[in-house]
């Protein structure tokens, strides 16, 4: 299960997922982030609700990442340690700026 809370303002955005990002969640955060990424200056995720994340919520970081790097900026805050392992596992901590 994954709850998505949003606020856009002034060509920024927090995205602040809520549960696990997975195979099964992860097309609901494609849409989201759809929705809102035409025109962003700045993307940024808190994750400090974030419980998991598998290699399917990676590839929509990366994305992502990939959309924000023509347009802005993006930068993930507020990683528990088991998702910051994740990261640091599968190299995504030298690919995403984390704070």
């Amino acid at each position: 299960m994954l709850n998505i809370n949003k606020t856009v303002e002034n060509g920024r955005a927090v995205v602040t997922p809520e549960g696990r990002l997975d195979t099964v969640t992860s097309p609901e955060m494609e849409a989201a982030l759809k929705e809102i990424l035409p025109g962003l200056k700045a993307l940024t995720f808190d994750f400090k609700n974030l419980e998991y994340i598998s290699s399917a919520g990676l590839r929509v970081l990366l994305s992502a990442q990939k959309t924000m790097n023509t347009q802005g900026g993006m930068k993930i805050c507020n990683v528990n340690e088991t998702i910051m392992e994740i990261f640091e596992v599968t190299g995504f901590s030298d690919i995403l700026t984390i704070e």
